[in-house]
């Protein structure tokens, strides 16, 4: 069994966002391939860890990507250790990685979830042409990248000239693999638990909703979607809509509770919540990289309607029917996926849970190390 080190340079236990419950699983799942050592920031929870073993040496605040002494500590880690190699997610760490490298001879094997600084440009950040900087360099200095989209590994090779041999398939993962058979029962829960009628069309969105660009497409469910499908003849339906809010979304929200829209807060079953619902909505617009919520809810049965914006980064030849997806802005044909789609049962496609289940790609990951 290969040993790992990882270095994780953000808070992701407990997890409240799709990109920490990424990173969670993705680790319990390589550590059940591989020996497994992960540096992460100190304030991360570890009565939460299993299966590896976790280095709290990361400050919690925003001067840990400046802090010269892990040069030392992490290449005498490295050096003690024996590792085969070193992942380091996201590029921010790349100028420690780098210099780890120099006095290890360990490979730097970089797990990008996004393009970060196409992410950022396209949330108004003023400094994303200093982060393309940054990040082209990290990429150029890696040995191996690791790519959650498509999109992006093709990015990295016809904007920035990083070799096909340099690059692998990583995608965001989950944790079942097959199409669940309890769908009915979790609909009988949540519709019970809700008060909402067994025929009525139920709609989930879900995401951490003090991001912006997840904000931005609740604002959009509830000013130009919602009131479309208020209009259309004898539909019968409710949106949920779960995720962590500050107290004025939390008012916002509530004010639309006679609109057929219900907040549930941050749910800690948020599965049942995939499993229950008819359609999963991803109007989102901005952000980059893939909408991990998205692929969850393909996996436990919910037909996902997306913007074209929404549904980039999913591997869209495996999803089936399950993905539908719309031009951006154009939200009355967003509504009429949705109106069409009322009477139409379909089932995630085995293809999907190939690509997709965390131990298939964990597999995947170890065997190429």
């Amino acid at each position: 069994m290969k040993k790992i080190l990882l270095l994780a340079p953000y808070p992701y236990l407990p997890f409240f966002s799709g990109g920490q419950k990424f990173i969670a699983q993705f680790l319990e799942s390589l550590a059940e391939e591989t020996e497994l050592t992960v540096i992460g920031v100190e304030t991360n929870d570890p009565a939460t860890v299993t299966n590896y073993r976790l280095l709290p040496w990361l400050k919690k605040s925003f001067t840990r990507y400046m802090d010269l002494r892990l040069i030392s500590r992490v290449s005498r880690e490295v050096k003690t250790g024996g590792y085969h190699a070193v992942i380091w997610e996201h590029p921010y760490f790349a100028w420690l990685a780098v210099m780890v490298r120099r006095r290890t001879g360990v490979p730097f094997l970089l797990h990008t979830h996004n393009i970060e600084h196409e992410r950022f440009r396209s949330m108004g950040k003023w400094w994303w042409p200093l982060l393309k900087w940054y990040e082209r360099w990290a990429f150029r200095k890696a040995d191996r990248i690791y790519f959650i989209t498509p999109e992006d590994k093709e990015f990295a090779k016809t904007k920035w000239a990083i070799p096909e041999s340099r690059c692998a398939d990583l995608p965001f993962i989950v944790n079942t693999r097959e199409y669940p058979a309890d769908k009915a029962i979790h609909r009988m829960k949540i519709g019970d638990q809700h008060g909402i009628g067994k025929e009525d069309l139920l709609i989930l969105f879900n995401g951490l909703l003090s991001y912006k660009p997840n904000l931005d497409a609740l604002l959009v469910i509830l000013q130009k979607i919602n009131p479309l499908l208020l209009a259309a003849t004898g539909l019968n339906y409710t949106i949920i809509v779960c995720g962590k809010a500050g107290p004025d979304t939390v008012e916002e929200l509530n004010r639309y509770r006679d609109r057929k829209i219900i907040y549930a807060g941050f749910v800690d079953d948020i599965e049942s919540y995939f499993k229950a619902a008819d359609i999963f909505l991803n109007p989102v617009q901005s952000g980059g990289g893939i909408k991990t919520k998205m692929v969850e809810a393909i996996a436990y049965g919910a037909t996902v309607v997306a913007t074209e914006t929404g549904a980039t980064g999913i591997k869209k030849e495996v999803c089936g029917e399950k993905l539908l997806t719309v031009p951006d802005n154009n939200w009355e044909d967003f509504a009429k996926a949705i109106i069409d789609h009322r009477n139409t049962a379909t089932i995630t496609p085995a293809a999907y849970y190939a690509y997709y289940y965390r131990q298939q790609v964990a597999r995947r990951i170890a065997a190429g190390l």
